[in-house]
């Protein structure tokens, strides 16, 4: 009786969070992406951006915002939405050496239009997560706490941060002493104890601070 519960809250849930796109479909759009970006915290990396398209009644259990979600279930949905034929999405990066160069503020619109412009399949309206959007031609919305409530923003979400925690992965390989595998660039105690230790690498971000003030 308990898991029936369960199911059914997580049904409702699933149909709440499609709710903003139900309402779009229902005045003539079709082809509603949702967008989001992740790494805008941290001391290194790129920032990473997704837009998603996904197809009419699309449903996965327990999909809701990546932060939200435990690294094996972001894995899990992640997987379930990159090799389903029917969502449409496409991953954009941009570096950290960009994001020096115009801050990170700009490189997260920049990583959000390039995503956008890469979608295989025309767009007609946009939903985007939060206040900030890049400039655009198509119809959009910013939706405050997008991704938690609109499901082609949870979507993205989760697309955008299991590809950039694979990246840091793979960093990781590279630049062995700093952890990435476990915090991904963000700002941990035991991240910046390597950094005064040994110094940034490549991949950090010289514009952020306690980056800039140590070694700039």
């Amino acid at each position: 009786m308990a898991s029936k519960k369960k199911k059914s809250r997580d049904l409702y849930r699933i149909k709440k969070l499609r709710e903003a796109e139900r309402e779009l479909k229902n005045i003539g759009y079709s082809y509603i992406a949702g967008v989001d970006e992740v790494g805008r915290g941290p001391l290194a990396g790129p920032v990473v951006a997704c837009a998603c398209i996904l197809p009419d009644k699309f449903s996965i259990a327990k999909i809701n915002d990546s932060k939200k979600l435990t690294v094996e279930e972001r894995e899990r949905i992640y997987l379930k939405l990159i090799y389903n034929e029917n969502v449409i999405y496409s991953v954009s990066e941009v570096s950290h050496e960009i994001i020096d160069l115009i801050n990170i503020h700009q490189a997260s619109l920049l990583a959000m239009k390039k995503a956008i412009e890469a979608l295989k399949t025309k767009h007609e309206f946009l939903l985007f997560d939060g206040r900030s959007n890049p400039v655009t031609d198509t119809p959009f919305q910013a939706i405050v706490g997008g991704d938690r409530i609109c499901i082609s923003i949870c979507a993205a979400s989760i697309i955008a941060e299991v590809h950039r925690d694979k990246l840091m992965d793979e960093y990781h390989k590279k630049y062995p002493i700093y952890g990435f595998n476990k915090h991904k660039g963000y700002g941990t105690f035991k991240h910046k104890k390597a950094l005064i230790e040994n110094g940034p690498c490549l991949i950090h971000r010289k514009s952020f601070e306690p980056i800039k003030s140590l070694f700039n």
